[in-house]
């Protein structure tokens, strides 16, 4: 008896019939971030455990709860989690850092957490992500932020809130940390168990936590803001200044403290509720000292990450557009055994061209071949008979209009199909151009 294989929980398939709606998203970050001169780089699948216990924190829930982790003879790897450690490490191991600062980095690529699978939140997902080190100030902040708005103004999505807060610097941090271990002592019992161990190690942690009674009691917890030193609370109004040089609309969010361990002052989110509870689609901040603390020097740092999934889920809930799919531009049905090597050479010479095209691979009748070229949604259909190749005359008929131009088989069939099919899109992109105008 056959097995019947599934595909592993919190893992999906992009099939044909999709892929067009992550060429286009993956075009509109890829495109969106070069214009502000950022540079893709790749990271391995995998890196060192210790890479992301040193960065992301022993205390949040990716290292506690989330990692996959494996182990080859007696050295321990992880799958990334998140891509800023290991884009980070990469900068430091090939001295990207000492070349001229700012470095601008974007990726797209898998990452990987253990989690309770709903919409938009798998375990294998993918990250679209850009990280900016070697620049301190607030510009910094404001341009990150702004390319992350660009990416979603870019793919029409509206109704979306961009939330801010400043989490302050390792300073002012303490006495924040003494504030909300004070607030949460009296409710040591009523916390999680992972709570409790984070009271002494990261407090603030606690405030990030998913359990409904955690989250009840951090709802009145001290804020961060009431606790920013002098230089934290100058960074974060210039952030606001920025903003509103820029018209990027904002609202403080002193709730948001980001769950990986390695942000300092100022944090983001791009929020929709379009998707259910995990509306957050773009979120990051900055992490001044994640570089000395992966052994580099002291170099301010910031950037952010961007769920394909939520983004292609709100994309959908809100109707915007994607990209089509390039479709088959001519079909080539010939009618006997005699004709195939034929219907083969004016393949190779179109596709040298840059064409889409196909011929019948299955022994159809003609009758079955007009039904696939129209499943194909090809522009252009040859019928190649016995009559066709003896007199090198072949009908190219306009699959949309019906209307069919003679062209004879010779060297120069490929200028001639050339000029018809650019007429033929040309007409096609001044139409839309038309109705576009009057709509």
């Amino acid at each position: 008896m056959a097995i019947s294989m599934k595909r592993p929980q919190g893992t999906e398939d992009v099939t044909p019939k999709q892929i067009y709606k992550w060429t286009t998203v993956e075009r509109i970050v890829r495109e969106t971030a070069e214009s502000f001169g950022f540079q893709e780089t790749r990271i391995p699948t995998f890196e060192s455990t210790d890479l992301f216990l040193r960065s992301v924190g022993e205390t949040t829930d990716v290292v506690q709860k989330e990692m996959y982790t494996v182990k080859a003879k007696e050295t321990e790897f992880t799958l990334r989690p998140e891509g800023t450690a290991g884009t980070i490490r990469s900068m430091l191991q090939n001295g990207l850092l000492n070349d001229a600062l700012p470095q601008k980095m974007f990726y797209i690529l898998s990452c990987f957490r253990h989690e309770r699978p709903q919409a938009g939140r798998l375990r294998e997902f993918h990250q679209f992500g850009v990280e900016m080190a070697g620049s301190p100030g607030p510009a910094s902040d404001a341009e990150i932020i702004a390319l992350g708005k660009a990416i979603l103004d870019r793919a029409g999505i509206q109704n979306i809130v961009l939330n801010i807060n400043s989490i302050g610097c390792p300073a002012c941090r303490a006495d924040y940390h003494k504030a909300l271990r004070e607030f949460l002592n009296p409710h040591r019992e009523e916390l999680c168990e992972t709570c409790q161990t984070r009271l002494e190690k990261n407090p603030m942690r606690i405030l990030d936590c998913k359990s409904p009674i955690c989250s009840k009691i951090a709802a009145d917890a001290p804020l961060i803001l009431d606790y920013l030193c002098d230089g934290c609370q100058t960074h974060f109004d210039k952030l606001k200044e920025y903003l509103a040089v820029m018209k990027i609309d904002y609202v403080i969010n002193p709730k948001i403290v980001r769950g990986l361990d390695y942000y300092t002052k100022t944090v983001f989110e791009f929020i929709t509720t379009d998707i259910g509870a995990q509306g957050t689609v773009c979120a990051g901040g900055r992490y001044d000292g994640l570089i000395e603390q992966l052994g580099g020097k002291p170099t301010p740092a910031m950037g952010f990450g961007m769920g394909l999934e939520r983004l292609i889920l709100t994309m959908e809930s809100q109707g915007c557009e994607f990209e089509q799919p390039h479709t088959c531009d001519l079909y080539l049905a010939p009618m006997d055994e005699t004709a195939v090597p034929v219907a083969m050479q004016i393949a190779q010479g179109l596709r040298a061209s840059g064409y889409q095209v196909e011929y019948d691979l299955m022994q159809r009748g003609l009758k079955a071949q007009m039904k696939y070229a129209n499943k194909l949604k090809a522009s252009f259909v040859i019928v190649l008979g016995e009559n066709e190749i003896r007199t090198k005359q072949v009908a190219l008929k306009n699959m949309q209009t019906g209307e069919q131009t003679e062209l004879r088989l010779d060297d120069t069939f490929e200028d001639k199909f050339d000029d018809i099919a650019i007429q033929y899109l040309f007409h096609d992109v001044v139409e839309e151009f038309e109705k576009e105008c009057l709509e």
